[in-house]
């Protein structure tokens, strides 16, 4: 039974794999495809679970939120870095605009960009084992602005695993 699920799970792994990467047999990644990495948006991210949300200061003044598949999520609760390959985390990015009922507030306005991190380390060795994906309105940005992902990330986060984000409590 636990051999059964274990084959079920690999299948399922590949399925999501082939769904998000883009590999298709040509190599030759999808138009909606980030430049560089060839990442996706992942079908059906809007109900993984939430990691933490995070607000940037002017001049981004963007209210943003983070989610995880269930890989990261897992990974998360537990501590384990690096993440494990299959890890997958999405930013939400939103203006910061003032509330209209309840003026001490703030709520998030026009989205600005989706960001998505892909772990698997054998297809990005180069990059510390992970992709990245900007979207604005669905579709990826230009390959300059994908190359200060990476540099971002290791020069501010490289001790845990290149990712900002912390587990909220």
């Amino acid at each position: 039974m636990k051999l059964a699920l274990l084959g079920v799970f690999a299948i399922s792994s590949l399925a999501l794999s082939a769904a998000v990467f883009s590999s298709a047999a040509s190599g030759v990644p999808p138009e909606n495809a980030s430049p560089i990495y060839g990442v996706t948006i992942p079908d059906g991210y809007r109900d993984w679970k939430f990691i933490a949300p995070a607000q940037e200061a002017p001049p981004l003044d963007e209210l943003r939120a983070v989610l995880g598949n269930d890989i990261a999520v897992e990974a998360y609760k537990k501590g384990t870095l690096p993440f494990p390959d299959g890890s997958i985390l999405v930013k939400l990015a939103y203006k910061r605009e003032q509330s209209t009922e309840f003026a001490p507030a703030t709520v998030p306005g026009a989205s600005t960009t989706v960001q998505v991190m892909v772990k698997d380390s054998k297809k990005y060795p180069d990059s510390h084992g992970w992709g990245f994906g900007r979207f604005v309105n669905g579709k990826p940005v230009d390959a300059a602005q994908h190359e200060t992902c990476l540099s971002c990330h290791v020069g501010n986060v490289k001790d845990h695993d290149f990712v900002f984000t912390r587990y909220a409590p």
